[in-house]
Formats: structure tokens, C-alpha cells, sequence
């Protein structure tokens, strides 16, 4: 138990530090301290989690791979124009796996039949949202990618998007702690992913990098929680009918 806590301490130091470092522009050295929490936080899960999720594990190991990958390609050649950066591809394709390890990890659990028949209205709204939010984010940053990195981001936003939905639709489903813990996750994983964007193909101010990595930090604290508590049945809305009348 105590190598579990000093564990926990020293990757929330790390993650302290890599929003200091990304906030001050230090992006090597900010991806290297990121990448050694994504490690730990990895070996943390498998290591001293009682009840482990597959997906979830597998979710953590694609993740940190790809943070891997990217802290690798600042000590790459850079790549020539009108070359494709095979390891941009496959960090992103990383993360896109992971995501939707996520969304499956959720999906699975789910009663369709009472999902569509509850949740009709908002899972048709969320849909064209979804459609509406994607197009926006990547339209502002068609004219900074090549014609195959514009699919590949287009992709990446689409996934990230559906996983706040579906982490919404599992919490009105759920309407449980672990189902909002997750939700909290997501809302400040997809909002680190957008804001990320602007930094990087943008606007490059160092307040965006600060606010980015925070979120990740914050997103990624979140979705440990959430894995510490087991899988339950989905709780009943609160009604006056469930009250005895005297």
C-alpha cells in the first residue's frame, strides 16, 4: 500500500509538472515528463487495481504507446515536404484506437433496447451536434494539414466527439457515480483535444497550452477514479411515487 501511494503522489507531481512545462512552451520536455506519468498512471491501473477492465487496460497501454510515439518523433529527421510522417499517422491512429476502446468499453454494457427507447430524442440531437461540431472544428484547420492528415483529423474528432456522447447517454442511462465520473472525464478530455488543436494549428499562446494540459491531467484523474469503481445496474430516476405516503 505504500508504494501505491507513493505512486500515485509522484504522478500527480508529474502531471503538476508537465502543465507547468506546456504552459511555458517546453514541449519536448513536457511530452517527456507526460509520457513517464501515462507510464506509470498505466502501471498503476494494472498493477494495483482489484477488479481490472480489459478494455480499460488496453485503452491505457494504446494511449501511453502513442504518447510514446510523439515524445520518439521530436528526436526524428524532419520529414521532407509532400512526405508522409508515418509516425504522426500511427500516434493518431493510436489515440483513435483507444478512444474507441472507450466507447466500445461503454457500448457493451448497454441495454439497447432500453437506450433507444429512454433516449430516443437525445441521442437524434446528439447525432446532428456531432455531425455540426465535428465539421466546425475541423474546417478551421483544413488549410494547415495535407488532404490524407485532414481525413485522418476529421476521423480523430469524430471519435473523440462520440465518446462525449456516448459518456452522456451512459450517464442518463446510468444516472450512477461511476457513469458521472466518466462523463466529467470526457467533457475535459474532448475539450483538451479542441483546445490542443488551436494551440498547436492556430493560435500560439501559451495560456492555450496551460489550459490544454490542465485539462488533460484533469480528464485523465477522472477516468481513474471512475476505473476504481465496479460496473452497476442502472439506478431508477428519483420520483414522488417512490416516496410511502402516511
Amino acid at each position: 500500500m505504500l508504494v501505491h501511494r507513493i505512486l500515485k503522489i509522484i504522478i500527480l507531481l508529474l502531471g503538476s509538472v508537465y502543465i507547468l512545462l506546456q504552459s511555458l512552451a517546453l514541449e519536448v520536455e513536457g511530452d517527456a515528463v507526460g509520457t513517464l506519468a501515462f507510464i506509470l498512471l498505466t502501471y498503476l491501473y494494472l498493477g494495483w487495481t482489484e477488479n481490472k477492465s480489459k478494455l480499460f487496460s488496453s485503452f491505457l497501454l494504446l494511449f501511453t504507446s502513442a504518447h510514446i510515439i510523439s515524445f520518439i518523433i521530436w528526436f526524428m529527421p524532419m520529414v521532407e515536404d509532400g512526405e508522409p510522417d508515418y509516425l504522426y499517422y500511427v500516434a493518431n491512429m493510436l489515440c483513435i484506437l483507444s478512444y474507441t476502446l472507450l466507447i466500445i468499453k461503454m457500448f457493451i454494457h448497454f441495454n439497447l433496447k432500453a437506450v433507444l427507447s429512454q433516449l430516443t430524442v437525445p441521442i437524434v440531437i446528439l447525432v446532428i451536434l456531432d455531425i455540426f461540431c465535428v465539421t466546425l472544428i475541423s474546417s478551421t484547420t483544413e488549410g494547415a494539414f495535407t488532404y490524407y492528415e485532414y481525413i485522418l483529423e476529421y476521423f480523430y474528432n469524430a471519435v473523440i466527439m462520440m465518446l462525449l456522447s456516448i459518456a452522456l447517454i451512459n450517464y442518463m442511462y446510468r444516472n450512477n457515480n461511476k457513469s458521472m465520473l466518466f462523463l466529467i472525464g470526457a467533457i475535459f478530455m474532448v475539450f483538451s483535444e479542441i483546445i490542443q488543436l488551436a494551440y498547436f494549428y492556430i493560435l500560439d499562446i501559451n495560456i492555450l497550452g496551460f489550459v490544454y494540459s490542465t485539462f488533460l491531467v484533469v480528464a485523465f484523474s477522472f477516468f481513474y477514479i471512475q476505473s476504481q469503481h465496479p460496473v452497476t445496474d442502472p439506478i431508477t430516476e428519483y420520483s414522488d411515487e417512490d416516496l410511502d405516503v402516511l
